[in-house]
């Protein structure tokens, strides 16, 4: 996958402000030092995240406590994979009260509003340094990841991906070390939105869904 505007491996990449607020070398350690792939990973959760907790808020508000689980379900994973922990932590907590009454979501969502902007803000400023000129993700075949946008696959990435579909099918841990030890690869084969789709499934032990947007991708 071409990313013409791609940073070179070596820039240095640290948040101007928010460090508590965005762990930086967390999320390189599980791109294996990606940063490229970091970048662009960082600005598809700039596109789609930035709203999710109001969003949550209206789903809980309007008693869709399910829809509301499942929001604050994929920022967990999203912002624990760029190494985002308070807000992740933040995410975890809102899961875990979203069906009980508004006293038990209120005060958690209420914190969890000003930390996701907060990280968003980090988010704007990290990218801004990083590759000012840096597409942002979009929604079509590329993005997408389809295989009629990408070129033919080498032998190699065609076994990788058979070993991880055989991994993620049989619910083992390992995949995600597959997915953390060849992510740059795997991207390239795949397309970032869905390497990281695949990913945030695994980190939430959600290996059939994984395995699913695989197979979508592959087939």
């Amino acid at each position: 996958m071409d990313f013409p505007d791609a940073p070179p491996r070596t820039m240095t990449l640290t948040p101007p402000a928010g460090g508590h607020i965005l762990q930086v070398e967390t999320g390189l350690q599980q791109l294996m030092g990606d940063r490229a792939l970091y970048l662009q990973i960082l600005a598809r959760f700039r596109q789609r995240y930035p709203d999710s907790a109001f969003q949550a808020r209206q789903a809980l508000t309007a008693g869709e406590t399910g829809h509301a689980q499942r929001i604050v379900h994929t920022l967990k994973g999203a912002a624990g994979m760029i190494g985002a922990q308070q807000v992740y932590l933040l995410a975890a907590e809102m899961e875990t009260v979203c069906a009980g009454p508004s006293s038990a979501w209120s005060a958690p969502l209420a914190r969890l509003e000003p930390a996701l902007r907060s990280l968003i803000a980090v988010v704007d400023d990290l990218l801004d340094a990083g590759q000012p000129a840096m597409p942002a993700p979009s929604g079509d075949a590329g993005a997408a990841g389809t295989p009629a946008a990408r070129p033919a696959q080498q032998p190699q990435t065609r076994m990788l991906l058979q070993h991880l579909a055989r991994l993620l099918e049989e619910g083992d841990g390992a995949a995600i070390d597959v997915l953390e030890q060849s992510a740059s690869v795997l991207a390239d084969s795949l397309g970032v939105a869905v390497f990281q789709e695949i990913t945030e499934a695994a980190h939430q032990f959600d290996f059939e869904a994984a395995l699913a947007t695989l197979q979508a991708a592959t087939a």
